[in-house]
């Protein structure tokens, strides 16, 4: 029975010692170092902690193998792991810290930054792995024990720590398993921060299957055709990326003249994918299979996904498809009713094993968004209430359309930003575009990035595409748009600096 992420670990290690697991620029850890490394840092965090459990413990965190190896080191020890990157600004990492009150902080870093009180991993891996201790907190755990905790941004500006527990990542890990059949042949290019929830499907995929994890350094996404040549030169085969990565791919045309025909997979998620960068990844790479993902945080990951089978327009909205199995999705109306009818706009909610344990210290936000089933009154069945808005199609796929809060009341018309954006983004000349709302002055504005100021062009397409009352009153041409650290569109520099009179 499988109750504990470290059983994949374990039986890779058993299956694959001699395997590379782990790989990064500059260095890579076979199964067999991965597993041992890792007791050694769990055993020196139960002396340190004299056997406290289900704590967290933070990760200061860089792009490295040594952070992926510190968080199995946590697990170890019969803690969470919560990844921080130091780089971050002072003022919201205070936040998470007093949020967590971690028991301990462990520097993962290449160039350890000498945080005060904080344990150094080259410290912690030379300690002697002891067995008796690591067996005695292993028969103690339980799966609904907490992994990790990653912090995503609270609509109040307060982070909120998402805490998941190992069934929900062993469900995800089977979710995958099931739908996709990874195998130790395939080879994950990690593209995302490890305080993302992206980067969970590569590295506990990969370490279920016996595959490889290749972490990939930023300075290669500034560099697309050196991102290629990488990805061929190490025979990365999935790519599990944010939307804006594959972006930066078909924005510089980076597959002109050049191609990966090893690649298997291509996923994307966090955004909604432009069809225009879409079809350029697939006419160029025609054998990968590419799939559309949807799922935020608190549900483990992703609860949907598309496979996508046939040709879409510019202007076509991608599905986020089916719920992956043992996952449950349900959309409610405005009075929390459970929506039945295709086409009918609703909130998406989700239940089952992926659902997050809640948020860590803080059980008022908790359960705000952590209902139980008003269908199921005789016991206690929770789902997430999402605040994403979506309906299904005539193919009963799941669409999502935008936010809650993107829904705005404008000149008497309700208006979803949402609808906007994919009228917008469906204009061949546009690169990627945004619609803020500016609730003082009552207008739409939006940013878009091309290759040159082109207001009037836009606003000629969009008269065949969208009712004038839904039309942008304000637009602003950005040579590049601004991205967050998890590789969004940075919706919240942007709002502040509109609400700010610096646009």
């Amino acid at each position: 029975m499988i109750y504990n992420v470290l059983q994949f670990l374990e039986n890779s290690a058993r299956s694959f010692p001699d395997k590379t697991a782990l790989a990064d620029e500059g260095q890579s850890m076979t199964y067999g170092e991965y597993l041992d490394t890792a007791k050694r840092i769990g055993s020196a965090i139960i002396k340190k902690l004299s056997g406290r459990r289900n704590s967290p413990v933070v990760v200061l965190i860089d792009r490295n193998i040594k952070s992926i190896c510190t968080f199995m080191g946590v697990v170890f020890s019969g803690n969470f792991y919560v990844p921080v990157d130091p780089s971050m600004p002072e003022e919201r990492k205070n936040r998470m810290f007093s949020t967590l009150e971690p028991a301990l902080v462990i520097d993962a870093r290449d160039r350890e930054g000498g945080r005060e009180g904080a344990l150094l991993f080259e410290e912690l891996k030379d300690t002697e792995p002891d067995s008796g201790v690591l067996l005695h907190v292993r028969r103690q755990a339980v799966d609904t024990d907490p992994l990790y905790a990653i912090f995503t941004s609270g609509s109040t500006g307060i982070p909120k720590g998402v805490l998941i527990s190992h069934r929900s990542v062993i469900d995800m890990t089977g979710a995958f398993e099931e739908a996709f059949h990874f195998s130790e042949t395939s080879v994950f290019g990690n593209q995302a921060p490890f305080d993302f929830d992206v980067s969970v499907k590569d590295i506990y995929n990969a370490m279920k299957a016996g595959a490889t994890v290749e972490v990939l350094r930023p300075k290669l996404f500034r560099m697309p055709g050196l991102l290629v040549n990488h990805l061929r030169e190490r025979k990365i085969n999935t790519l599990i990326w944010a939307v804006s990565a594959l972006r930066i791919v078909s924005d510089f045309k980076t597959f002109d003249g050049v191609d990966l025909p090893q690649l298997s997979y291509v996923m994307f998620s966090g955004e909604v994918m432009p069809v225009k960068a879409l079809n350029y990844w697939m006419a160029h790479i025609p054998e990968a299979t590419y799939v559309n993902l949807y799922g935020p945080t608190e549900i483990t990951c992703n609860c949907s996904y598309y496979v996508i089978q046939k040709s879409f327009e510019p202007g076509d909205i991608l599905p986020v498809g089916r719920p992956f199995v043992n996952s449950r999705i349900f959309l409610r109306d405005e009075r929390g009713q459970k929506i039945n009818r295709t086409g009918q706009v609703g909130e998406i909610c989700i239940s089952g094993s992926c659902l997050a344990l809640g948020y860590w210290n803080d059980r008022e936000r908790t359960d705000e968004v952590f209902l139980e089933d008003p269908d199921l009154p005789a016991y206690p069945c929770r789902f997430y209430a999402s605040g994403d808005m979506g309906y299904y199609d005539d193919n009963h796929d799941l669409v999502f359309t935008s936010r809650i809060d993107d829904q705005i009341k404008h000149m008497g018309h309700r208006i979803e930003l949402g609808e906007v954006e994919a009228a917008l983004n469906s204009i061949s000349f546009l690169t990627v575009s945004c619609c803020v709302y500016d609730h003082k002055k009552e207008k739409i504005v939006c940013f878009y990035q091309a290759e040159e100021e082109c207001r009037r062009k836009i606003v000629m397409e969009l008269s065949r595409k969208i009712p004038k009352y839904m039309w942008p009153n304000k637009y602003v041409f950005l040579e590049t748009m601004p991205l967050n650290r998890n590789g969004k569109i940075d919706r919240a520099s942007l709002k502040k600096d509109l609400q700010e009179g610096k646009i």
